[in-house]
């Protein structure tokens, strides 16, 4: 018996039951298909700023970039501020700035030799760095080779108009030292023991710092002293210890403020708005007069009032109140920020680390730059008593420069080293194939006769 056919009609209805409908898309007003909107909004690009955070090269990229950056404004700012301070010493406009283009070449340098160095290597030049640096210490203090600079003995004079503070190179020295120096130890376990925390890293900070207060400078030993701090709070010295080092080094500084007419004035002019009698707070109230009229966006690169003789040091220590005349809250928020993220950088470089003498590099150097910035910002801002330190790699000072040029490079270095990073940077390598694409095609008889 035949199979019945099965009529037309029910087989459309069949496909019709059995085909899946799709929604229909919308259309705008223009016949263009309507995208939906994504969600999340504020939450969803919050989550990708911490992924892009959170990558191996967010460091590498931080340190290189806002170090780069820091440099460069500082130039701009050491040409505009030091023009007037150059022509009233009857010299070419550009005096201080091509000095200054000079050092950041050399210190471009040496950030780069130190990027490319590896750790065994900064390890083996520690020793020699600071027992060299000790060395041009004890030259400062002997007659006839020691220079003195506005009241300090810390300059060695090397011809021409060239001078060298070795006091600059004893930052970075004791640093590399104390880096490596803690790290043997930590590798013997013998940072469990405080005799073994303190000697002889103490002793040796005492006489860097001995050899700086012979020169006067209080403001480099107070650096220096910072730099201590931070490496026996990054070797996990005890509360007890660390207090003890910390009421000497108080007691040292009060005994060496008091007896200095000079360092007590310094301490009398914060917050100052008048510049008293004999115009003993002259410096600091003309810094407050400079970022005051500088107002949101500044009077503009080179039209500073107060570096027209109304404040000492305008390219040096006060560089940073010339920043804010010229380019104003917005300059001087920028600068900031730029610190902050160096800072931030190199304690990551320092927090994610799993060998010892990059934990105590990285956090030496941080604790270094930072504490330079904040102790030289909150003088000019009439915070903090008038040190005489630079700001770091924004103040003119080839001596200040190169060291923390290199110490930058020793930043990068670290961070080049953490193998994400060292993943994610052969990953983005350009390869270059010396191969031709060019295929080779045999040569066939044609036939023709």
């Amino acid at each position: 018996m035949p199979a019945e056919a099965t009529p037309p009609g029910l087989v459309l209805r069949s496909r019709a039951a059995g085909s899946v409908r799709r929604p229909a898309v919308g259309r705008g007003s223009g016949g263009t298909p309507s995208r939906r909107p994504r969600g999340g909004g504020p939450r969803r690009l919050f989550e990708r700023a911490r992924r892009a955070w959170d990558r191996p090269l967010t460091a590498y990229y931080l340190i290189l970039g806002s170090s780069l950056l820091i440099t460069v404004l500082g130039l701009v700012m050491v040409y505009s501020a030091s023009m007037i301070k150059a022509l009233e010493l009857s010299l070419p406009a550009s005096y201080f700035f091509r000095k200054q283009f000079l050092a950041a070449l050399i210190g471009g340098a040496l950030m780069f030799a130190a990027a490319r160095m590896p750790a065994k290597l900064h390890r083996a030049l520690s020793y020699p760095m600071l027992m060299v640096t000790v060395f041009l210490m004890v030259l400062v203090q002997i007659p006839g080779i020691g220079m003195s600079v506005n009241g300090n003995q810390n300059w060695i004079y090397l011809g021409g108009p060239f001078q060298l503070q070795p006091s600059e190179f004893g930052k970075l020295a004791l640093i590399l030292w104390g880096a490596d120096l803690l790290a043997r130890k930590q590798h013997k376990r013998l940072l469990t023991q405080w005799k073994h925390m303190l000697v002889p890293l103490v002793p040796v900070a005492f006489l860097l710092l001995g050899l700086i207060m012979l020169g006067g400078d209080m403001g480099t030993a107070i650096i220096l002293s910072a730099i201590l701090f931070g490496l026996l709070w990054l070797a996990g010295a005890p509360t007890r210890l660390f207090g003890g080092v910390l009421a000497v080094a108080g007691t040292i500084a009060v005994l060496l403020i008091k007896t200095s007419p000079n360092r007590m004035g310094r301490l009398a002019c914060i917050g100052a708005t008048d510049p008293g009698p004999q115009d003993q707070c002259w410096q600091a109230v003309h810094g407050i007069y400079a970022l005051a009229s500088g107002g949101w966006f500044g009077s503009g690169l080179g039209a500073s009032v107060e570096k027209w003789g109304q404040l000492p040091e305008p390219h040096t220590d006060f560089i940073f109140a010339i920043t804010g005349e010229e380019l104003g809250l917005a300059g001087t928020l920028s600068v900031l920020a730029l610190f902050a993220a160096l800072g931030y950088a190199g304690i990551r470089v320092a927090g994610r680390t799993e060998d010892p003498f990059v934990r105590y590099a990285a956090g030496g150097v941080t604790t270094w730059i930072v504490a330079q910035a904040v102790i030289n910002i909150g003088a000019v801002l009439g915070l903090l008593p008038i040190a005489g330190v630079p700001l770091p790699l924004f103040s003119y000072g080839g001596s200040a420069l190169l060291p923390t040029m290199f110490a930058v490079g020793l930043l990068i270095a670290f961070a080049r080293d953490d193998p994400a990073a060292r993943a994610a940077l052969a990953m983005r390598q350009p390869r270059v194939s010396w191969k031709s694409m060019r295929r080779r095609v045999k040569k066939r008889p044609s036939g023709e006769r």
